[in-house]
């Protein structure tokens, strides 16, 4: 009886067991359908690896992941760094700041004439000149004083001749030669102490 007994039990799981088998296959192939196999989205490195340590598994995700980041092509995005900070594919060069430059004055000598004294003084910004004031200019007549005027108009100050050509190689004034060599002459005298 006890054989009996096994036999039924063993036939009874036989068929349920070949009912199950034989129902499965459609049911994955269905799942199969509905739920395509993607391959698994692993992430690179964020940023170089340090030596003597293993890169760490990267976990497995089933779907891509989201980014807020815009769409780029990859050969106009800037690398990023293991601190998640962007940084250039190119150095920056680095940032030199000039000493400040030194405003310097420079006071020509008294050079005599038949007229009177004339003397020039320079401003200059590092090697450049800024600015000439006429310290001493003939002005005992009334003559000599519009001579005089003439020169310090044409030559002095922060728009005149001196200041546009750096130089005291200028053009005399017209019926001022005396004044204008002799200012001309203190004037060099200054540049060439200033530049030693």
């Amino acid at each position: 009886m006890r054989r009996a007994f096994l036999a039924v039990t063993g036939l009874a799981a036989g068929t349920t067991l070949l009912v199950v088998l034989k129902a499965a296959p459609e049911t994955t192939r269905v799942a199969e359908v509905a739920t395509p196999e993607r391959p698994p989205v692993v992430p690179a490195p964020a940023g170089p690896t340090p030596t003597g340590s293993a890169p760490a598994a990267p976990e497995r995700t089933s779907a891509p992941p989201t980014t807020t980041e815009p769409s780029t092509p990859a050969t106009t995005r800037a690398p990023r760094n293991a601190g998640g900070r962007t940084t250039s594919a190119t150095p920056t060069p680095r940032r030199t700041t000039a000493p400040p430059s030194t405003r310097r004055t420079v006071t020509g000598p008294v050079v005599g004439n038949e007229y009177g004294n004339v003397q020039v003084r320079i401003v200059l910004v590092g090697d450049r000149i800024v600015d000439v004031v006429a310290l001493e200019l003939p002005e005992e007549t009334a003559e000599s004083d519009r001579r005089s005027s003439s020169v310090d108009n044409r030559y002095s100050g922060t728009d005149g001749e001196v200041v546009r050509r750096q130089d005291a190689d200028l053009d005399t004034v017209s019926g001022a030669t005396a004044t204008s060599d002799a200012y001309q002459q203190s004037l060099q005298a200054a540049i060439d102490a200033a530049r030693r």
